[in-house]
């Protein structure tokens, strides 16, 4: 994947949007197959695509920059150059990137099936990859956020407070494994560290665990905002934190253009003066604090610390302190009978699903009666070479529908 310039893209930041532009756009041209996509340079698909090799061009419409701009309206950032100070719009600007699909290999589903029969596979780990990578498309979609083989839900009920700024988040690690039972798959929880979303400030004093914004340590904040992300009240736009200010709002300078005037028509103005003045903006608490800096070295663009909020599924990659870990360790293991109450309100084994109390089933006979349902895929007309799969699943205890076994087959 490389930009109509020639870079290539950068995955950990835009990667994923890429293949999913691509499916949308040329969805015919591929047969209406979708893409399982592992995050680096692997795409999977059900059956071969038309070609060998594919060209596409697709249009990202929600890639931020920043543009010079003397008008009014949008959203705000102050700029600060080299000896010429500019204001300027950040808005969305579309990118045109260039993909380029290659046919890598086949991988052998059989080898599952191979190897649940006992027979020795050399392509077994390699299908079961596979598998784990379509449970990681699927996650994606739904808006997680993705750490290796583990992925968690956007839920506030997912969070468990770890005190100075940081939040325990609960999600689920997920593997296939062969067993004697057949091909299972391993639901596992798993707990990470993320930055606690919301205002700025708000995060900051708590980090430092101080009582007014005029303790905080900026020299250390600082160090603890640089990559994360912020939104403003004004756009609801994202920008990644590049540093601080050297001077506090009120003293911060840029040279705001007049509107209509020629260049060098214009007056200097502080970043607080803008935004209260211009904006229409109450700052309470900013004109005594640095300004955000979301700009690159040499052209920095900054906003007003209250006007920003942390947004939410930011992993924490400090180290945690003593009572941090220690509230960890207490807030996430779970006691039996917490265990218990979980699997019996989920349909656990000590209980059953709502729609399998009588007479929400019919009852077939009073002899053990075995029902049985299937579905069997086939590909494309024409395309011999796409396999059937054919899936089958019985009940085991009817008409208890939660008590079942399923057997899948290509």
């Amino acid at each position: 994947m490389q930009y109509d310039e020639g870079t290539e893209v950068d995955r950990k930041g835009i990667g994923r949007k890429v293949p999913e532009k691509v499916n949308d756009t040329y969805s015919v041209e591929l047969e209406n197959k979708d893409f399982a996509y592992d995050g680096e340079k692997s795409l999977f698909t059900v059956g071969q695509l038309p070609h060998k090799k594919l060209d596409f061009t697709v249009v990202l419409d929600d890639i931020s920059s920043s543009r010079t701009n003397g008008g009014s309206g949008g959203s705000y950032s102050l700029e600060e150059s080299q000896g010429n100070r500019k204001r300027v719009k950040q808005s969305f600007q579309s990118k045109t990137i260039k993909v380029q699909v290659n046919f890598a290999a086949k991988i052998l589903m059989q080898a599952i099936t191979n190897a649940l029969r006992g027979q020795d596979s050399d392509h077994f780990k390699e299908a079961v990859r596979v598998l784990d990578i379509i449970i990681r498309q699927n996650a994606a979609k739904q808006g997680c956020l993705l750490v290796r083989q583990s992925f968690f839900h956007n839920n506030p009920r997912n969070f468990i407070e770890l005190g100075g700024g940081v939040l325990g988040y609960r999600g689920f690690h997920s593997s296939f494994w062969a067993t004697q039972g057949g091909l299972s798959l391993n639901m596992d929880v798993s707990t990470i560290m993320i930055v606690k979303p919301g205002p700025v400030l708000n995060f900051l004093m708590e980090n430092q665990n101080v009582k007014t914004p005029y303790q905080i340590d900026w020299i250390k904040a600082k160090r603890m905002l640089k990559n994360l992300k912020v939104e403003t009240y004004a756009s609801k736009t994202e920008y990644k934190i590049t540093g601080l200010s050297d001077k506090p709002c009120k003293q911060q300078t840029f040279f705001l253009k007049s509107k209509g005037g020629h260049d060098g028509d214009g007056e200097e103005i502080t970043v607080y003066e803008y935004f209260a003045q211009h904006q229409h903006m109450q700052l309470r608490d900013s004109a005594d604090f640095p300004c955000i800096n979301v700009g690159k070295p040499k052209k920095p663009s900054y906003f007003p610390l209250e006007l920003c909020n942390l947004v939410s599924l930011q992993r924490y990659t400090k180290a945690l302190s003593n009572l941090q870990r220690a509230s960890l360790v207490e807030k996430s293991r779970q006691k039996p009978q917490e265990q218990m109450s979980t699997l019996r309100d989920l349909g656990g084994i000590n209980s059953l699903l709502m729609v399998e109390h009588p007479p929400s089933l019919p009852l077939v006979s009073k002899s053990p009666t075995l029902i049985l349902g299937m579905d069997v895929s086939h590909g494309s007309l024409g395309r011999s070479d796409v396999p059937s799969i054919a899936v089958v699943v019985s009940s085991r205890k009817w008409p208890l529908i939660s008590r079942y076994r399923a057997a899948i087959r290509t």
